[in-house]
């Protein structure tokens, strides 16, 4: 998450309107609209499964389902205020967490990591808490098919415009109903963003996507070495 918390500034917002509102279960590119794809990837388990970047803690009833006890860590104390009758929390940086080296069996991050300045930073610090074997699940925006560079007003003629390559944060976006548009928004190129799990010595093991006609998330299963 943003050093500056920027999330304190829409937490009410982001749980009563962009999570709950009318059409939140259908939006494109919302938490909610997700499928089966956390499921799918994750997997039955037990023991802790870490949240990187909670937010409002979402996400936590489906971790729980699976078999696993759902932790979060999030920089937001407003998105906290909201997750915290849904899963233990804390309220750390993604690039330093307060968890002990190989201690957790699986994490997850889930349409979070353009929130972060150094994304890769994250992702070292979750090969560092993961037990050798252990499973993490990355869930984001699409890199090719979701950004400022792109304009998806028109699902049926979306626009991809230059920006791509450049890496680069921003808050231009096609729609005001969104959350790039109020916080902003890191971007990392496809390759920026597979190279930043190898970086980190997870290793990649599946693959998904997931919207149409074009996809709007793409998801990383990767694991920890053992």
């Amino acid at each position: 998450m943003s050093s500056t918390a920027a999330y304190d500034q829409i937490a009410d917002w982001y749980e009563k309107e962009f999570l709950s509102g009318p059409g939140a279960g259908t939006a494109a590119g919302n938490p909610r609209n997700l499928g089966r794809l956390l499921g799918d990837l994750l997997g039955a388990g037990s023991g802790t499964c870490l949240e990187i970047g909670c937010g409002t803690g979402v996400h936590a009833a489906q971790v729980r389902d699976l078999g696993w006890t759902p932790v979060g860590v999030d920089l937001s104390s407003g998105m906290l205020c909201h997750a915290r009758d849904r899963l233990p929390i804390a309220q750390a940086d993604a690039s330093r967490l307060p968890i002990r080296d190989s201690s957790v069996p699986a994490a997850i991050a889930v349409m979070v990591h353009t929130d972060m300045p150094s994304y890769p930073a994250a992702l070292h610090e979750v090969a560092r808490v993961l037990r050798p074997g252990g499973v993490f699940v990355h869930i984001g925006v699409h890199p090719c098919f979701c950004g400022g560079f792109v304009d998806r007003g028109d699902p049926n003629a979306m626009v991809v415009r230059p920006g791509y390559l450049d890496g680069n944060w921003t808050k231009r976006s096609w729609t005001n109903q969104g959350v790039r548009d109020k916080v902003g928004a890191t971007h990392l190129p496809l390759p920026g963003l597979l190279h930043a799990f190898l970086n980190a010595g997870l290793t990649l093991e599946q693959f998904a996507e997931h919207g149409a006609p074009t996809p709007v998330v793409m998801a990383v299963k990767a694991r920890k070495a053992t």
